[in-house]
């Protein structure tokens, strides 16, 4: 067949994209023990490479893979998880994709092979099974009560005591307990559950996301002698969490980002607002002043 230049870089483009994925889901799989991910990445990289082959077939040239791409999502793979290093990938694909439509004006199969390289994709990426993410629910109720309850807590505390060290005090001693009785709640709950979760790890991964919570909305605190500017750190790290977490989940799992922040942040700044002048009544109502 022959190809003008335009329709050549085309298909020498389709075909890198098939050859860098093809590395990234190789590397993600020989990272992780055998088993159901291991065998499901491997399969998405046999895909990869054939699909990679059939473009060939056409150009007649062996391209390179993207290595920076690969690096940087085996790295995040590495760190934040297989689950989250494919979808990420597969995202961030979605933005650089090939014209598949215009491909098809020559080769009539193109759009075929694209589509059904999308579903089986897709179906494979769902069998997909990480902890982290089974405990993701335990997670979202430990970040997101210690948000709501501490974020509160603090606004309160910051204008009824207006003393950093008090409020650290009040804050971490609140907070402790709290993270405790949360992952109390937690393993119970996941106990009664008819659930594949173990109630020990649901506790644990509970807990931690408690823990690291407070810590840092009450680090600064710790650190800064200015009250107000103290609340607002906090507050603002606590809406950064939020993100973090939401994105990472959006990414993850395939729910709307939007929602999930807006929802999750309306919660924690409007409890923290209802606090703030809950404790500047209460400090006038009782006559405190510290």
């Amino acid at each position: 067949m022959q190809l003008t230049e335009s329709q050549r870089q085309s298909l020498l483009k389709a075909q890198r994209n098939e050859i860098t994925e093809y590395h990234i889901y190789t590397r993600i799989a020989a990272s992780l023990p055998e088993g159901h991910n291991r065998s499901v990445l491997e399969q998405i990289a046999a895909d990869e490479l054939r699909h990679h082959n059939e473009w060939k077939k056409y150009t007649g040239q062996d391209v390179s893979p993207k290595w920076l791409f690969v690096w940087f999502y085996v790295l995040v793979a590495r760190l934040f998880g297989f689950t989250f290093g494919v979808k990420l990938m597969e995202q961030g694909e979605e933005g650089a994709q090939v014209n598949y439509a215009e491909i098809a004006k020559f080769i009539p199969d193109a759009v075929n092979i694209h589509k059904d390289e999308e579903e089986h994709e897709e179906k494979l990426l769902e069998m997909l099974d990480e902890e982290r993410l089974r405990y993701a629910g335990s997670v979202v109720l430990g970040l997101n009560d210690a948000l709501v309850e501490l974020t509160g807590a603090l606004a309160g505390l910051t204008l009824a005591l207006q003393d950093v060290k008090l409020i650290a005090l009040s804050g971490l001693i609140t907070g402790i307990a709290a993270s405790l009785s949360m992952a109390a709640s937690e393993y119970l709950s996941t106990r009664s559950e008819d659930t594949d979760k173990h109630p020990v790890r649901a506790a644990i991964y509970t807990g931690i996301a408690y823990i690291i919570t407070v810590t840092l909305l009450i680090l600064p605190y710790l650190l800064i002698e200015d009250y107000i500017v103290c609340l607002l750190i906090s507050l603002t790290t606590a809406v950064l969490i939020i993100a973090i977490f939401n994105y990472y989940i959006s990414v993850a799992k395939g729910e709307n980002f939007r929602r999930r922040f807006a929802e999750m942040a309306g919660l924690s700044l409007g409890v923290a607002a209802f606090s703030f002048v809950i404790g500047y009544f209460i400090r006038l109502w009782l006559g405190v002043d510290i």
